[in-house]
Formats: structure tokens, C-alpha cells, sequence
């Protein structure tokens, strides 16, 4: 099938997010001027870059996460393991500005070492970073879009002890969640390793 982007597509459901995945959650942790805590999981969220380690996240409309982005400079993202994706989602909750999700879902904080933010304590890894860029990307008829986007440096990584082995990260351990289309949500269950092939090491055929 075929259709135009913004046009119908006859299905049940927009196909869009289902086609682009799977997608890691970036479990965004801010603290906002009054002191209060929040914390959501975004899907739209993803590594932009590792000279210099660079992540955003960015939603449909300006929530929480983005003004007390705008207000204090920083944010955390922890990562989701599989036995903290209830958790995760009880964060997605629609609650009021100053209630903590953290409280809400039962989750411990941890305090960053370089940035004024809250992180996940039990997520198996969790990144410190600071505020570069937000902003409302434009449509291509140069009108801004509803979605804010929030770009961060990353200046400090926490990584568990437990799943370390010799000297990377023990995927099967770490067991990270990622979203899906529609409601749904994947781990690293199937793990497969690949080496990417370099043109001067193998014959061509």
C-alpha cells in the first residue's frame, strides 16, 4: 500500500510510530524552579550524536519535562530494564504540574553528581545532561509545529555495577524496553551481534 503522509490511510490505526521502531524510552527526570520533581517516559528520544554525547526527546505539545528544561538547564534520562516497565508506565500518568511521578510509581531518586535533576535509583543506567537547544521544529510551509524538542550534552553516565562484563554492557542483563507501535513494548529477549564489514577485508562477489 501507498498513502500521502498527512491523508487517510484506511487502516485502524496510524501505522507512523509503528513503522519507526523500535524506539528506547528516555526515562526524562527534571526538577522544576519550585523544587518539585517529575518524571516521564518519552519515546520519541534517541542518541543524536558521541563527539560530544549529545541525546534529545521531544513530545506533542509543551509539557512539564520542556518548561522545567527551559527553567533550570538540565535534565536526567534514565533507561528502562524490563522489570521496571510498569513502573515506567505508571510515570505516563496525566498528572498535575508539582506531583511527582517518582512518588506515584514507588520509584527511589537519586540526585546527579553534575546537574540539579533527579534520576531513576534502580534503572540500570542513567545519563546527566545539560540543555542545548529547545525548540518547536517548523512544517514545510515554515509554521511551527506542536512539538517542542529538548537537545542535552551529556556531562555524566551512571552505569550498574551489575551489568558490566569484562569491560561492556551485558545487554542480557541491562534487558532494556523499547517501544513499539500502537501499545506495545519490546526487551532485548533475541539479542544477535553482527561485525559491520569493511571494504578492504573481503572479497568482492
Amino acid at each position: 500500500m501507498f498513502y500521502k503522509a498527512d491523508g487517510p490511510h484506511g487502516l485502524a490505526h496510524d501505522p507512523f510510530k509503528a513503522l519507526v521502531s523500535p524506539r528506547p524510552i528516555g526515562w526524562i527526570g527534571t526538577r522544576g524552579r519550585d523544587g518539585s520533581l517529575n518524571l516521564a517516559p518519552y519515546s520519541f528520544f534517541n542518541a543524536i550524536s558521541e563527539r560530544p554525547k549529545m541525546v534529545m526527546f521531544s513530545s506533542l505539545g509543551r509539557k512539564d519535562s520542556q518548561l522545567n528544561c527551559e527553567e533550570t538547564g538540565v535534565f536526567t534520562a534514565s533507561l528502562v530494564s524490563r522489570d521496571l516497565a510498569e513502573e515506567m508506565n505508571r510515570t505516563a500518568v496525566d498528572s498535575p504540574y508539582g506531583e511527582s511521578e517518582f512518588a506515584f510509581a514507588g520509584l527511589e531518586t537519586a540526585e546527579g553528581e553534575l546537574v540539579d535533576a533527579p534520576y531513576v535509583a534502580q534503572s540500570w543506567a542513567a545519563l546527566e545532561c545539560r540543555v542545548t537547544d529547545v525548540f518547536q521544529p517548523k512544517t514545510l510551509d515554515g509554521s511551527e509545529s506542536s512539538n517542542w524538542l529538548v537537545f542535552g550534552q551529556v556531562v555524566g553516565i551512571h552505569i550498574r555495577d551489575e551489568v558490566l562484563k569484562d569491560g561492556m554492557i551485558d545487554m542480557d542483563k541491562a534487558n532494556p524496553v523499547a517501544r513499539l507501535g500502537y501499545m506495545d513494548y519490546a526487551d532485548s529477549a533475541n539479542l544477535f551481534s553482527m561485525t559491520r564489514p569493511r571494504w578492504g577485508d573481503t572479497e568482492k562477489s
